[in-house]
């Protein structure tokens, strides 16, 4: 669906890239949605299809293999993706996700070596697990812990519900060193690889999303590291996590736009043809209504994003505004997929159908990268900044 809004908000640079990526998901992607819908996976072809496109690595540095993007462009090709299925956005953070760029920004030299190209090349996959059974957006409830030893650092604890941990290569692991500082410098990032000993996967649980969305428990039984798998500085960890959320909540943010405007074209051509009691659904006002909340809803949420993914890459503070984003677009996205299920009646709701899918898929946007009860949280510090509340 073409808008006014769409095409002033874009420059002719983005335009292109984005008509480019549609092209590439439209022809191309199709098959690999409905074949992820029947087997539950994220086929290895996918990834190799989609390094092939270079759509592996977009936001690497070139020097590695990369694609060099830059935030607002990769949020673009996200948006794209997510218009057909999410396990397609998945598919790309493999490699430009969290860890990938934790890497890219605080890694050392070696690092980047040992990791990026193997991103880039559609080879490893990465996932970042900080959420334990105690905590998750409350660091300060972490019981990982690792200890220094003369080998390096030794890791024990749990983490729980980290998205694509069962199938990562490597993992950039959140780790107390300092108990009495916690998340005033005693929260560490490790890179661990796959193999490790004392590392296992112990649980992987299905969503309420697609099958192919699929977390895990990951257990360190006395899981030995060595001293250069420390990402950033010893104690540093909690600030190299919280320097990718910005992007992680865009990136987020516009895959929720993605999504809720392939609802309002499926339910828009949906209305169009469908008759009841001798009318199109198009002629009804009820039905007219709903297209026009979701068109305003996504236009808004649409214009809210791309203003902050300019800002950001002026290099400006943004504050809470990243916060604002994923708020507005993850309960947006919502009320668009409830319109939608709705405008296609019976249809909506039976399994196989793809308006059912995104259904369950975007629900889970209101709690990954941070629940919107903690974006409220966020914002609402921000607003209130230099005033005392008490837990």
């Amino acid at each position: 669906m073409e808008t006014t809004a769409l095409d002033i908000e874009l420059s002719d640079e983005l335009r292109a890239m984005r008509d480019a990526v549609r092209r590439f998901t439209e022809r191309e992607l199709g098959p690999w949605a409905e074949e992820i819908d029947r087997t539950g996976e994220i086929p290895a072809g996918l990834i190799e299809l989609m390094q092939k496109n270079g759509y592996c690595g977009m936001r690497l540095p070139a020097e590695y293999g990369g694609g060099g993007l830059s935030l607002f462009q990769y949020c673009i090709a996200l948006e794209e993706f997510s218009r057909l299925h999410r396990a397609f956005t998945i598919a790309a953070n493999y490699s430009s996700g969290m860890t990938p760029m934790a890497i890219t920004r605080h890694g050392t030299a070696a690092q980047k070596e040992k990791y990026l190209r193997g991103f880039a090349a559609g080879k490893l996959k990465s996932a970042f697990a900080l959420t334990e059974p105690e905590a998750g957006s409350d660091a300060a409830g972490m019981r990982t812990r690792a200890e220094k030893n003369a080998k390096g650092w030794i890791l024990n604890g749990r983490k729980h519900y980290i998205s694509g941990g069962h199938v990562a290569d490597v993992i950039m692991v959140m780790a107390v060193t300092d108990p009495d500082k916690r998340a005033r410098g005693g929260i560490t990032a490790f890179l661990l690889d796959r193999g490790t000993p004392g590392f296992s996967v112990t649980r992987v649980d299905t969503t309420i999303a697609t099958d192919s969305i699929k977390l895990a428990e990951l257990t360190f039984e006395n899981c030995q590291l060595p001293a250069d798998a420390v990402i950033g500085e010893v104690g540093a960890g909690f600030k190299v996590a919280m320097g990718s959320l910005n992007d992680g909540r865009m990136s987020v943010s516009c895959s929720c736009v993605g999504a809720a405007e392939s609802l309002l074209e499926r339910s828009t051509e949906h209305a169009k043809v469908r008759r009841t009691f001798g009318k199109l659904l198009a002629e009804r006002q009820a039905i007219q209504w709903m297209l026009a909340d979701s068109a305003v809803d996504i236009a808004a949420a649409r214009a809210l994003c791309y203003d902050v993914l300019r800002r950001l890459e002026k290099g400006d503070n943004v504050g809470s505004a990243g916060s604002m984003c994923k708020l507005f677009a993850s309960e947006m996205v919502g009320r668009v997929a409830d319109r939608a299920v709705q405008i296609h009646g019976g249809m909506g709701v039976i399994r196989g159908f793809p308006v059912e899918r995104f259904y369950r898929d975007v629900r889970h946007y209101r709690v990954g990268e941070g629940a919107s009860e903690i974006q409220r949280i966020v914002i609402s510090r921000d607003l209130l900044r230099g005033v005392k509340i008490a837990d």
